[in-house]
Order: structure tokens, then sequence, then C-alpha cells
């Protein structure tokens, strides 16, 4: 054992050994510290990782909630709920400011959600943008893949937004974004404008495009061997990230929508960004499985292949041209997980209003006096 480097835990040893870099999904102060401490360069915040902030870390917020229903008397609350989510956010961004500085920019972010009833429109998402990139020195703006979307990243980019692509699924959105955020660059360069400190990295949510292909498979009475769904995210992301390399472009990709260890290990050695929730760096740090390289290994053309043959929604997400950017928002995937971030932002707004208005039909007798 003598010379041995001695790792904390295996999220650990990914981070100190290989290229690949952990963000913590999730702003809680209680998850973010940790994770920090296991190498992590970054992390998330959007309206449902506020909403699960807000209930493991309530005694944290509730009574700056109640100061902002106090300073903010006309707003609603959707507009206090915003609120919190941006504090939220700028609370993790102060953690994460040492890394960044360390990183020049690369590393060291916190990416806020737009807000996804914006997503058609584009104007709309880069005002809002704009107004999160400002928060603080190391955010990073998450933007929705969807047709309006594109477009926003690139204006987004060329006004100087390190941009976090997101409800994303396949490669012809990855591309899509590519292409966008080298436009948002080149217009910048060209005007003699600053890239270097910015991050822009494009997520691919792998475990909801498996999702997806689950719900399809019982839609459509589709028999497959089970285990080739638990595949087809890290075809997709794997297929996207050796493209990325071949074009040079200038943005990483990140992993989420953890579902089992594969949307970890089978990532671990790429230059990329793996973002799991806290619950499952747990899980990686306690498992068996082995820290190394498996990003340029392929994933088996049998499976591969299984996928395409029996489902029409994979060969849209794994074919260079299989999906057009005017088919984007109508995606199964994308129209789910837009459905759910919006709903989300119900929930946080309804959670802000019972501070507002409390339900008097759930106050203490006394308290109706």
């Amino acid at each position: 054992m003598s010379g041995a480097t001695i790792y904390k835990s295996r999220l650990h040893q990914m981070t100190q050994t290989t290229p690949t870099c952990l963000w913590n999904d999730s702003a809680a102060i209680g998850e973010l510290t940790p994770s920090i401490e296991d190498g992590a360069v970054g992390a998330t915040c959007n309206p449902v990782i506020a909403l699960g902030v807000l209930r493991k870390e309530m005694h944290l917020w509730k009574d700056r909630i109640h100061e902002l229903i106090r300073e903010m008397p006309a707003a609603t609350e959707t507009e206090i709920g915003w609120r919190v989510v941006e504090e939220m956010s700028v609370k993790g961004a102060e953690l994460l400011k040492p890394i960044f500085d360390r990183y020049k920019g690369r590393n060291g972010r916190l990416s806020i959600q737009t807000d996804p009833h914006f997503y058609r429109d584009p104007r709309a998402i880069v005002e809002q943008a704009v107004r999160f990139s400002g928060l603080a020195p190391n955010m990073i703006v998450k933007i929705p893949v969807t047709r309006a979307g594109v477009t926003a990243l690139e204006e987004a980019t060329y006004l100087g937004v390190s941009v976090n692509a997101t409800v994303c699924f396949t490669l012809p959105q990855c591309l899509a974004v590519a292409e966008a955020v080298e436009r948002g660059l080149v217009r910048r360069e060209k005007e003699g404008k600053d890239i270097s400190t910015m991050g822009p990295v494009c997520t691919i949510m792998v475990g909801r495009l498996d999702d997806w292909l689950k719900a399809v498979a019982e839609k459509e009475n589709i028999i497959t061997d089970p285990v080739c769904l638990e595949w087809a995210g890290v075809a997709v992301f794997k297929k996207t990230y050796r493209i990325f390399r071949e074009r040079g472009y200038r943005l990483r990709l990140l992993s989420a929508a953890f579902r089992h260890h594969l949307h970890w290990s089978e990532f671990i050695g790429g230059d990329v960004v793996i973002s799991p929730p806290y619950s499952w760096q747990v899980r990686f740090n306690h498992s068996d499985v082995e820290v190394m390289s498996r990003i340029d290994k392929p994933v088996a053309p049998a499976i591969v292949e299984e996928l395409a043959r029996k489902f029409t929604d994979f060969r849209r997400a794994y074919t260079e041209d299989g999906l057009p950017v005017d088919e984007f928002d109508g995606f199964g995937a994308t129209a789910r997980t837009l459905r759910q971030f919006i709903a989300a932002c119900h929930e946080l707004s309804a959670l802000i209003r019972d501070f507002m208005i409390p339900d008097p039909d759930k106050q203490p007798a006394a308290a109706k006096k």
C-alpha cells in the first residue's frame, strides 16, 4: 500500500483520475457540500429541484419566503416562487465560485433553468437567460431544445451567456445545439468579444429516453429483450460523443436523468459531465462498479439493431437526420418532460400560495377566531 493514492469514494476516484466531471443534480446545500468533497464541480436548480430542496430544507427557507411576501406586496405566487429559485441558485453558486475561479469558467457553475412555459418563445427565453446569467458570475443557463430553444441557444451564446441545453434526448437535437452554440461563439469572435471563460454544455436526459421507449413498448404491445431498453440513452450518448469529438464542437455533453449505473459507468473516461442526484451518488459510492474508462466501448451492435428494428423513436433519436427541428417539440420524451416541468412550476406556485394565503380549513381552531 506504500505510495498508493487513497480515494474517499468511487466518484472521488473518477474525478481525480479521469477527465469525467461530476455535477450535483441539486442545489440543496446539505447535498452539494458533500458532493463537492467528492470532486463535484457544478450543480443545478430548476422548479422541480427547488421543490425538493424546500421539502428537505424548509427550515432554511420558510423565514425568507415570508420576507419575500412582505418585500413584494404586489407579486404573484409564481413571481415569488421564481425569486426563491433565483436565490437558491445564487447560494449554490457561492459554494461553487472558488471552483469556477480555479477552472477559469469551464467548471464551477450553477445551472439554472429558464421557465418551461417559454418553450415556444425564443425572445422570452433569451431575456430570462440574460437575467439569470447576471445573477452570479458563475451561472450557466438551461434552455430547452425545442424549435424556439435552438434559436435562443444561439442568441444567448452570442450575448455571452454560458448555456446548458436541456429537454434533450436525441442525436439530432444535440447536433442542432452544437451548431447553434458554434454560430453564437463565431459571432462573438468576429466582433472581438471574449469567449475564453464560457463553458457551454449539452445535456442528454438518457434515462428519460429509456423511459419513453418503455412507454412506447407498453402502448404498442412491443416485445423486446428488456435489457435493450436500458441501453437506448447510453447508445445515443456514446454516438453523440464520438461525433462531437470528430467535429470539434466547443461544448461538452452532460448525462442526466439517472435510472441505473450505466448512466454513470458507461461514460467514465470521457471529457463529459455526469450529473446524478445526490442519492445516486451515495449508491454509486457504495457499489462494486469499477472506475474504469468505458466511454469508447461501443454498445453491443445486437442491442442497437434490436432497438432500431422495433422502435421508430429510437431510430429517430439515434440517426443524425432522424428528427427535423420542426418535430423537436412533438417528440414523445420532449412533450412528456415539458409537461412535467411545467407542472412542477405550478406545484411550486401552490407551495408559495400556502404561505401567502394559508388554507383556513387546515388552520387550528384558535387561529380562526
